[in-house]
């Protein structure tokens, strides 16, 4: 067999255990097949997602649900505003050896995992959600001097309430520009809730195998990596960030009146990522417009930032990046 041949092999057989943890998932999960498409395609990118949503709408289920499927070391934190950073980091204690002797020994925080849940993180103080951002960014955590390194694959997949709710606090710009795609969790529809209730009320509760593990998940993000991206298809995506900032001549005029900050290099870097892995995914090795269209609103919502008028008016990130495609691909 050829160098292609085989690769071609391996793609299809990582193809296939996608599918097989999509079936996996959705034995757990009712309904939410957007959410879990985007929370995989963060994943397989090796970034960190943020799902926002009202309490109760299986959040915290589908993260569990995922890391069970993916077979990794999975640990929650639930956020709190009496939290503090070595709640989340780990911290040195002073214990006695076999001699009596005694020295300060690290003991290691809930971040030390492969899948970390920030349960409603957005209801910790802002002090103690940016203890993340090293860990998020640069995958250590610094405890008095000293430079830990986290487990791989590492991701955070963060959950948090809509910021109008009491008790909520909104991430810090830094740390949000740090979530490679953020989520919405809809309310499931009628069907789907006879059905969560069927699944949850009964005798016997579903279970969750795994299917997949850290070995896999690693191959899947390098050969997604490889995927091809045409000058057509990267101007088309440089196009659809450059137009989110209010001083481009070719913005649109919602983004002119309501935007004070346009999304940055790192959106871009989401942007082709997500593209990436969505056209893996999907069975191909180069990366085309739709594939690109289809995650620009996840990739993008959080890393726009509206000024006083656009807070003020109501108006939406999404429907800013409504606005956006729609100039882009008129233009």
């Amino acid at each position: 067999m050829s160098e292609a041949d085989i690769l071609d092999y391996e793609a299809k057989q990582l193809q296939e255990k996608i599918e097989e943890l999509k079936n996996e998932i959705g034995g757990m999960i009712v309904g939410q097949n957007q959410v879990v498409q985007e929370l995989l395609l963060a994943i397989f990118a090796g970034g960190h997602a943020l799902l926002e949503g009202l309490p109760g709408l299986g959040k915290t289920m589908l993260v569990r649900t995922l890391a069970d499927a993916m077979d990794l070391k999975f640990s929650r934190i639930q956020f709190t505003p009496d939290l503090m950073p070595s709640d989340i980091t780990g911290t040195k204690i002073i214990q006695p050896d076999e001699t009596g002797r005694q020295s300060f020994v690290f003991h290691e925080g809930p971040v030390f995992s492969n899948i970390v849940l920030a349960d409603e993180i957005n209801r910790a103080t802002p002090k103690t959600q940016s203890a993340l951002l090293e860990a998020m960014q640069e995958k250590t955590v610094t405890v008095l001097g000293d430079v830990k390194t986290l487990d791989y694959p590492f991701f955070v997949l963060a959950t948090q309430n809509p910021i109008e709710l009491d008790g909520t606090y909104p991430l810090p710009e830094a740390q949000l520009d740090r979530f490679l795609i953020k989520i919405n969790v809809d309310y499931p529809n009628r069907d789907e809730l006879k059905e969560i209730i069927r699944r949850t009320t009964g005798e016997k509760a579903p279970e969750v195998k795994p299917v997949m593990n850290a070995n896999e998940v690693m191959q899947i993000t390098a050969m997604s990596r490889r995927l091809l991206v045409s000058d057509e298809v990267l101007d088309y995506a440089v196009q659809i960030i450059m137009s989110t900032h209010p001083e481009e001549p070719g913005a649109p005029e919602s983004i002119k009146q309501f935007v004070r900050y346009g999304v940055g290099p790192r959106g871009l870097q989401a942007l082709i990522l997500l593209a990436k892995v969505k056209a893996f995914i999907s069975g191909r090795f180069h990366v085309a417009k739709a594939d690109v269209e289809s995650i620009v609103k996840p990739a993008l919502r959080h890393r726009l930032f509206m000024n006083f008028e656009g807070e003020a008016s109501g108006m939406t990130t999404d429907r800013l990046i409504n606005d956006v495609s729609h100039a882009v691909s008129v233009g």
